[in-house]
């Protein structure tokens, strides 16, 4: 017997496929199995990593070409294994898209994460008690059901065996980040503009906007990689909501963790997570100081909306644009977990736990990539927290 949102449930009357199902194998999703390994559960029997992309890498393989390890804001270690040691010697320049990648394909294959993939979870649903679900179907499991991604990147499809009728879980750890949800604002008369848009999630190079006027909105780190970039061969427009705080001095750990402290609460209240550069502001580094030099930095106040033929401001100034590219983030991708209602009025998850990856309705379920877990380093130590915090909820016997 367990207790899941405050109602008793009754012990489990199916087997599960694994006793516990991770979501995702980026850099969340692989702390994760690590972890995992190293309190002796066995891959594909006491646990499942599935992925939806077509090989390792998680997000990285998407990543535009022109950003590479040196203009990137850094790639953390993964446990057990340092990026430094599979990169060749003069790669300051490779690009992220490839290196990172290679990275998380040689990590899979040290630990033997036997990751399943390309595998797309498209709905979780609970099984645990009648309220879920029918009396026939109660067996008090979580129930994934999946589809693979063959017809996207494969000729036929190759369904495994082992996700081809859904999988069964008795916990779940979810690890699938935020790259397959960019975030575009609504703005008046968007649907109206006889340009180009984009997020910045679908940027490849900036040669396809040369002599073209370019508005770039969006205050982050990505905004000012790619405004710098696009500059260089086209007019540009950049536009924030805030005006931008640039940190000259360097992030230390005390800073980071005053950020991750900040979003942490809000999650622990149950509040959609802030913008971590909201907190920790942007790093002022050469690049930075070189477009500020070319007059790039040139921030102008969020427009009123958007016309045809460009953008217009309350006071009536306008702005035309060939092009506006959304540099305006991403959110969780938590669709398929849409059917276990873990969201409350406010639109957050209440999270509790050790590192805030446990939602506090259902300590069966823990989120990787929410919240303070939200970026490389957070991921590493989030994926311990969970491992152990779930392994030992469930009673799983452990080294």
């Amino acid at each position: 017997m367990f207790t899941v949102s405050g109602r008793t449930v009754g012990s489990v009357t199916a087997t599960p496929d694994v006793e516990i199902l991770v979501i995702g194998a980026g850099q969340a999703g692989l702390s994760v199995g690590y972890h995992l390994r190293r309190l002796g559960l066995r891959p594909e029997q006491d646990f499942l990593v599935v992925d939806h992309a077509p090989a390792a890498g998680g997000a990285w393989q998407f990543r535009w070409p022109s950003l590479t390890l040196s203009t990137v804001n850094r790639v953390h270690d993964l446990p057990g294994m340092s990026f430094e040691e599979t990169l060749p010697d003069g790669s300051e320049n490779a690009q992220a898209a490839t290196a990172v990648p290679h990275y998380f394909e040689l990590y899979e294959k040290r630990f033997d994460l036997r990751v399943h993939r390309p595998v797309s979870v498209s709905v979780v649903c609970d099984r645990a008690t009648a309220a879920t679900c029918p009396d026939a179907e109660v067996d008090g499991l979580l129930h994934a059901e999946v589809r693979p991604r063959g017809l996207e990147y494969e000729d036929p499809p190759v369904v495994e065996p082992v996700v081809a009728s859904g999988i069964r879980t008795r916990g779940l750890i979810n690890a699938t980040g935020t790259w397959d949800k960019p975030f575009i604002p609504f703005y008046r008369g968007a649907d109206r503009f006889a340009g180009r848009q984009l997020h910045a999630h679908d940027y490849r190079t900036a040669g396809e906007f040369a002599g073209k006027h370019v508005v770039v909105v969006g205050g982050g780190i990505t905004a000012i990689q790619l405004l710098d970039e696009i500059s260089r061969v086209a007019d540009t427009t950049w536009v924030t909501r805030r005006e931008p705080v640039f940190r000259s001095a360097q992030f230390g750990p005390e800073a980071g963790r005053a950020a991750v402290a900040m979003v942490e609460d809000r999650v622990r209240r149950g509040l959609p997570p802030g913008s971590v550069v909201s907190v920790t502001g942007l790093p002022e580094d050469d690049r930075v100081r070189a477009a500020r030099a070319r007059g790039v930095l040139d921030r102008h106040p969020m427009f009123d909306h958007i016309e045809p033929e460009g953008i217009r401001w309350a006071d009536g100034s306008f702005q035309r644009a060939d092009v506006m590219l959304w540099a305006t983030g991403f959110r969780s991708s938590l669709d398929h977990l849409a059917p276990l209602r873990l969201r409350g009025p406010g639109g957050g998850i209440t999270m509790t736990g050790q590192l805030a990856t446990q939602v506090a309705a259902d300590p069966r379920i823990h989120l990787i990539g929410y919240g303070p877990s939200a970026s490389t380093i957070g991921a590493n130590r989030a994926g311990r927290a969970a491992a152990v915090e779930l392994t030992e909820y469930l009673g799983l016997h452990t080294n």
